[in-house]
């Protein structure tokens, strides 16, 4: 009963963990797409009195696709919280939609951060001038600083939402492959003894 117990509270324990990666991988989606989706309205003011310039997140690509990854990752983390916990991982749905859902996210949230953290390092437009101008350039005016901040917090956000997706789904594997060790050593035990007292009885 003891050994049960611990097993019990093992499992219950590795359980919490993954409801907790889970959690904490959906809140970073979220403040992570929000903080960029709030990026917007940097007014760039060229040196040599050229023409100002507006730059929002919305005029990278990538950064949109961060912002739409992040948020259909936060939903679907949150629907893989309540199949696992308001639904115990049972039935038929469950079965198949939680190892769907825990590949997509992360896999959203990787793509997502990976193709923002490329565009971050080339932040330029195209000037009335015919050349490109760094939005992240520290000479220019217009808060650009702030933008170019504000943007980098949000993808490394989105990056520590992708690494706790990915703990999450490590310990429920890792959940997963104890209760088939214990499945295993219980059919086990429990094969031995039925052998013991079938030899008894003769």
């Amino acid at each position: 009963m003891r050994c049960d117990d611990g097993k019990s509270k093992s499992k219950g324990r590795l359980h919490a963990v993954n409801i907790a990666g889970r959690i904490a991988a959906m809140g970073l989606a979220v403040a992570s797409a929000a903080l960029m989706a709030t990026a917007s309205q940097c007014t760039i003011i060229l040196p040599n009195g050229g023409p100002a310039h507006t730059v929002t997140y919305s005029d990278f690509s990538p950064f949109v696709y961060l912002v739409v990854a992040n948020a259909i990752a936060a939903v679907m983390v949150g629907v893989a919280i309540f199949l696992s916990v308001w639904k115990k991982g049972r039935g038929k749905c469950s079965r198949v939609l939680l190892p769907l859902l825990d590949i997509a996210a992360p896999a959203l949230l990787y793509s997502s951060t990976g193709a923002a953290f490329a565009t971050s390092e080339y932040l330029s437009y195209c000037s009335s001038y015919g050349r490109r101008v760094s939005v992240c350039d520290g000479a220019l005016g217009g808060g650009t600083r702030s933008f170019c901040s504000q943007v980098r917090m949000a993808m490394y956000i989105s990056l520590a939402a992708a690494g706790a997706a990915s703990a999450a789904q490590l310990v429920k594997c890792l959940a997963l492959s104890t209760a088939s060790c214990d499945d295993d050593s219980s059919s086990s035990s429990s094969g031995s003894d039925d052998g013991c007292a079938h030899g008894c009885k003769h």
